[in-house]
């Protein structure tokens, strides 16, 4: 024990045994995470298996929007100052990087845009929504919360569309970012033209298709704004469920071998201490003799 003026400083030894507790207290709380990994990449195995088989069905409505504007041949004014961004994601982590790819696309996508664009950017799921408050909070006009739950529905692309339509926000074209499903260990991101009933009416290959008139048209294109929308987040699913179920099989691996490396630790010291207090017994009752 140390003495100042002010102070009292009390110095104490180490023992072994509370490095052995340290260490067993690890071990413990390492094996429960493992526990919790491998639990989750069954729900999710589960969950991708019903994702990968409503994802099939679901791409009808992706291509047929598309190919509607396929055959009209129209193309959006990227120099018009008002665009619109939808970014798909969900409110549910431990994914892997499926979030913050969407999120790193619309960021070198709003770089690239000249100062008199006007981006706004509505986020499917919170997680988009949280990435991208950091540095484009004042292009954020509107969060969709509550996504990934449950497996995605029509339903639940109709009222983002809807929302969409309410808002106000009169955009003349539209980029749809999204994870597309490629197989179980890989996705990418993929980028889908937003067209508005401007650019649509506009097309000069309209005059091809009898009794389209103003009402048909805005009902087509709300209609085809929510089929994007909905194939957008059955592919996100997928991409999501398949890169959790990758990441969470991977972080079960480390946590064995951190368990190996940990159980080894723990035996060596609880040798070692075992040793030490043999040595010291003997050593006291050679003192005796």
């Amino acid at each position: 024990m140390l003495k100042s003026a002010g102070f009292t400083v009390q110095c104490y030894q180490t023992r072994n045994m509370a490095t052995l507790k340290d260490i067993a207290s690890r071990l413990k709380s390492v094996k429960n995470i493992q526990k919790i990994t491998k639990s989750m990449k069954m729900v999710s195995a589960a969950k991708f298996s019903k994702a990968e088989r409503e994802l099939k069905p679901a791409r009808t409505y992706g291509v047929g929007a598309t190919t509607f504007y396929d055959k009209l041949e129209v193309e959006a004014d990227s120099s018009k100052p008002n665009h619109l961004v939808v970014a798909i994601s969900s409110d549910k982590g431990l994914c892997g990087g499926v979030h913050s790819a969407i999120c790193k696309a619309i960021k070198a996508e709003v770089a690239q845009k000249s100062a008199d664009v006007n981006v706004k950017i509505v986020a499917v799921g919170d997680k988009a929504r949280g990435i991208l408050a950091r540095t484009h909070k004042e292009n954020l006009m509107m969060v969709c919360k509550d996504i990934g739950r449950l497996p995605p529905t029509f339903a639940d692309a109709s009222v983002v569309a809807q929302e969409i339509i309410n808002s106000g926000y009169d955009y003349e074209h539209g980029t749809l970012f999204y994870n597309k499903f490629r197989s179980v260990v890989s996705y990418s991101v993929t980028q889908l033209p937003l067209l508005s009933l401007n650019t649509v009416s506009a097309a000069e290959n309209l005059a091809l298709y009898d009794s389209v008139d103003e009402d048909v048209l805005t009902s087509y294109n709300e209609f085809a704004l929510a089929s994007l929308v909905y194939f957008g987040m059955k592919e996100g699913a997928a991409s999501e469920q398949s890169a959790r179920m990758t990441a969470m099989d991977g972080a079960s691996k480390n946590a064995g071998e951190m368990i190996d490396k940990l159980t080894l630790t723990y035996n060596r010291t609880r040798q070692a201490v075992i040793t030490r207090e043999l040595i010291e017994i003997i050593s006291g009752a050679s003192a005796l003799e």
